[in-house]
């Protein structure tokens, strides 16, 4: 039995993400020694917060910026949507308009759990069965208005916030956290989303 299903959508776009994302090709030897191709060392270990309560963590979450990657390409006033099912996994939909603002819906429902109980920060999400993927929180503020969401890969890479803008010193920040983190910032992009929210 499949656990998973794809919603008023024509497009790939969020299975090719399940795909490329939660099959598990970027392994952690990756980060370990894999940097050294381009002539830089390699980086330590991805760090995650020390705590992260999920029931606060639940809720709506707008995307601010992104690694780019093709199964959120043409993607704007992308989401993604927390909240707890009966059977204790928490329940994830994720949510764009393709092409512009009022775009296809392009919506995808899939299920996370935690794989760390000491910090919660460690999580694994599933999109279709036996697919799962690392979600590791890696910046959280103490009020839950932004995350930064990572790979221990480091080739993915999300900012996100409860509203669909942030303040541009906070972002600044988080690019500064980011690159203490092992990221290249510049890789960044900013998501689209709609003025009047």
């Amino acid at each position: 039995m499949t656990n998973y299903k794809i919603l008023k959508t024509k497009s790939t776009g969020w299975v090719l993400f399940a795909f490329i994302l939660f099959s598990g090709c970027q392994s952690s030897q990756q980060f370990t020694s894999g940097s050294e191709e381009n002539g830089k060392p390699p980086t330590e270990g991805l760090k995650v917060v020390s705590f992260v309560d999920l029931n606060r963590y639940l809720g709506t979450w707008y995307e601010i910026a992104r690694y780019p990657h093709s199964f959120e390409e043409n993607c704007y006033a992308s989401e993604a949507n927390y909240s707890l099912r009966q059977d204790g996994y928490i329940q994830v939909i994720n949510r764009c308009r393709l092409g512009g603002f009022g775009g296809e819906l392009n919506e995808a429902e899939g299920k996370a759990w935690v794989i760390d109980k000491t910090t919660n920060a460690k999580l694994k999400v599933q999109f279709f069965w036996p697919f799962s993927g690392k979600y590791w929180v890696i910046a959280l503020d103490p009020g839950y208005q932004y995350a930064v969401v990572g790979h221990p890969s480091r080739e993915y890479l999300w900012i996100l916030n409860r509203s669909r803008k942030m303040d541009p010193q906070l972002y600044e920040k988080l690019l500064a956290e980011i690159e203490r983190q092992g990221y290249d910032a510049t890789r960044l992009i900013i998501t689209p989303q709609p003025e009047n929210f």
